[in-house]
């Protein structure tokens, strides 16, 4: 009898964890690797998303890894976001403030420092999709620490 107990408590906990872990805004999450030793300027990276479907207003967020061999506090991203079919083209320049004055990752991790960084709200219709492409706008042409560079979209 306590062994049914505890195996049904146990589904029930599961059942909820499962429920409750699934966010169905979420209609886009998903992170590009850059090389380790150096992210080229000219090396953009692209995110294909699919149709919506359904209107409204949709949040972008960028997400950010990097280690301690990236040499600046801050980063300059450049977002540019095709919207098709209607060919419309909006660009955003998001600035990363990474290091604080006195040297230490304002992210979260050890070895790998993660960022969050809202871009934009946008506004799409029911089968729209997105083209986004990211590129960094530095002085220096290959910025080295950089490991990957997400793009998640959520329903507000």
């Amino acid at each position: 009898m306590r062994t049914v107990r505890a195996t049904i408590i146990l589904l029930l906990w599961m059942a909820i964890w499962t429920l409750a872990s699934c966010d169905r805004r979420i209609v886009f999450d998903h992170y590009e690797h850059t090389p380790i030793v150096g992210w080229e300027k000219n090396d953009t990276l692209s995110f294909n998303v699919r149709p919506m479907a359904v209107a409204g207003v949709y949040r972008q967020e960028l997400g950010l890894r990097i280690t301690g061999q990236y040499p600046f506090r801050s980063l300059r991203l450049v977002v540019r976001q095709e919207i098709w079919p209607e060919g419309r083209i909006a660009h955003d320049t998001i600035d990363c403030q990474l290091i604080n004055e006195r040297g230490t990752a304002t992210g979260q991790g050890i070895a790998f420092y993660q960022y969050n960084m809202p871009v934009s709200d946008i506004r799409l219709r029911e089968g729209d999709s997105l083209h986004i492409c990211i590129g960094h706008d530095m002085k220096r042409e290959i910025l080295p620490g950089i490991s990957d560079v997400g793009l998640k979209i959520t329903m507000r």
